[in-house]
């Protein structure tokens, strides 16, 4: 009895001694891997600074030049080959680590271009000086670099033009690299970078230059690294985004504007004209009216289902846009993602405000854009417009119209159409998804966020269409990032989680 009584008390100490021993491993793990990561976090940090400094507008080429040297530089000081290929447009850059014909291809898209400035909009001198800010409860306050060198604030910001959309993950990802090689992980992927340098401007040369590159860009899953994580912050996947097209309706009145004392009750009024058509092409409730707009979608008990899984609030969604309540094409704020839109962008017609004047004006324009989802077509969408115009009795035309064109018909429209983004959507059973999915859920030790498909717009289309290939978008920047406008930010935790996600999914094998 005492002899067994020894051996239980001997296995009980071994466990424990065992489970000791593995604490102090993970610990041991823990401790290298925050130290490790405030590490690069405090080089991502410098670099940032660097690359943000390069002003980086999309109109103007020579910045697009100076950004593709800096890029070209960086790549190479991590083992990449990289190329700069050229477009019908600005170039596009391109990195790969040295290929292995066994190892399954992953595609990274970013882009290193930014929307332009207007400097005096900013709370700052120059937007492409980073400025390092804390949060107070009175707005901002700024904050020296070099109180980042004992320690780091992850709530601190970084303000400037393209911190988060999006040299801040490219940045992310360069920083997770070296953290790859410092530990010696056999990457089980090989990886290809693709930057576009015209994503704030449409894209326009991408599809071609998909199709002319279209072996040199050839893998088996696309990830984008663009965009915010989801408002509750939580980790996120994205499955699609919608596509856009836009077009431009001008209705006519008088040659000229005239005295609207004179010609009031005579002469037809082109706001009135094209207040009346707009109204005829939705509800009261936001939904479209125009016959087949919505056809070919249908949304099963699954797919509601993951809608619903989302964790958005209605409420605080409708007290940040200050509406009592929203438009009713879907029951909630992600079916409603799931149809295309019928947008009014902006409107115009004679003078407001202080220079408003007693005229009938002579023309009244409405710029509208058209949000895709994968199942509507741009163009088709464009001629149920059109089709719809017809049919309230407007005459459509594609040119200004002549004087003897105007003394013809008595409702003109001329019609300007936009190029055609289209919309992208993977299955969410797809098993690339599934692994990115799996990783996040491991690494951050929560379930991601899983979007079917977000509202904005990112030109992936083309990479889908010519390669063949799944896609999906894993953002890594703080929803509230004021990306496109002014004050544009990233949050210091968002670099450190970049550079983990980067880190998980390059480590992690299929």
């Amino acid at each position: 009895f005492s002899l067994l009584l020894k051996n239980i008390s001997t296995r009980t100490f071994m466990k424990k001694f065992l489970s000791f021993l593995l604490f102090l491993s993970l610990c041991f793990s823990y401790s290298q891997d925050s130290i490790l990561t405030k590490s690069k976090v405090a080089n991502a940090i410098s670099e940032l600074r660097d690359f943000v400094a390069i002003p980086n507008d999309a109109l103007n080429a020579d910045d697009i030049d100076s950004n593709l040297f800096w890029l070209r530089k960086k790549f190479t000081e991590r083992g990449f080959n990289s190329s700069i290929l050229d477009t019908e447009g600005l170039p596009l850059f391109f990195a790969a680590l040295p290929m292995d014909d066994s190892k399954p291809t992953i595609l990274f898209y970013m882009h290193l271009d930014g929307q332009s400035v207007d400097p005096k909009k900013w709370d700052q001198p120059d937007p492409y000086k980073v400025v390092l800010k804390s949060k107070t409860e009175d707005g901002w306050k700024t904050e020296p670099f070099s109180d980042l060198s004992d320690d780091i604030n992850y709530d601190w910001r970084l303000f400037g033009r393209s911190t988060s959309d999006d040299k801040g993950p490219i940045v992310m990802f360069l920083n997770a690299i070296d953290i790859l090689k410092k530990e010696n992980i056999n990457i089980p992927y090989n990886v290809k970078v693709i930057l576009d340098s015209e994503e704030e401007k449409s894209s326009a040369p991408l599809p071609k230059a998909v199709r002319t590159y279209k072996d040199l860009l050839k893998a088996d899953f696309l990830v984008i690294n663009d965009g915010p994580v989801h408002v509750s912050g939580k980790p996120t996947i994205v499955y699609g985004c919608r596509g856009i097209t836009t077009l431009s309706l001008t209705t006519y009145g008088p040659i000229k504007p005239q005295h609207s004392g004179h010609y009031g009750n005579y002469a037809p009024n082109p706001g009135f004209q094209l207040a009346q058509l707009l109204a005829t092409m939705k509800d009261s409730e936001g939904k479209v009216l125009i016959k087949g707009y919505y056809d070919g979608i249908a949304l099963d008990e699954a797919t509601l289902n993951i809608l619903k899984s989302v964790p958005d609030n209605a409420n605080e969604i409708n007290a940040n846009l200050a509406i009592s309540s929203p438009e009713k094409v879907g029951s909630f704020y992600q079916e409603s993602l799931q149809y295309p839109s019928l947008n009014i962008r902006g409107l115009g017609s004679g003078w407001i405000g202080e220079q408003a004047r007693t005229i009938v004006p002579a023309t009244a324009t409405a710029e509208l854009d058209l949000r895709l989802v994968p199942e509507s077509d741009g163009n088709r969408l464009k001629t149920l417009v059109k089709e719809h115009i017809k049919q309230q009795g407007y005459h459509v035309m594609s040119t200004i119209p002549t004087k003897e064109e105007r003394l013809k018909y008595g409702h003109i429209v001329t019609v300007q159409e936009g190029s055609v983004t289209d919309a992208f959507r993977t299955d969410l059973n797809n098993p690339y998804g599934n692994s990115i999915l799996k990783t996040l859920e491991n690494k951050f030790g929560e379930k991601p966020v899983q979007i079917r498909i977000m509202g904005g717009t990112v030109p992936i289309s083309p990479f889908i269409n010519e390669l063949k290939i799944p896609a999906f978008i894993v953002p890594m920047v703080n929803p509230d990032n004021n990306q496109h406008s002014p004050n544009e930010n990233l949050k210091i935790g968002q670099i450190a989680y970049g550079i983990k996600l980067f880190y998980a999914l390059l480590s992690t094998e299929m």
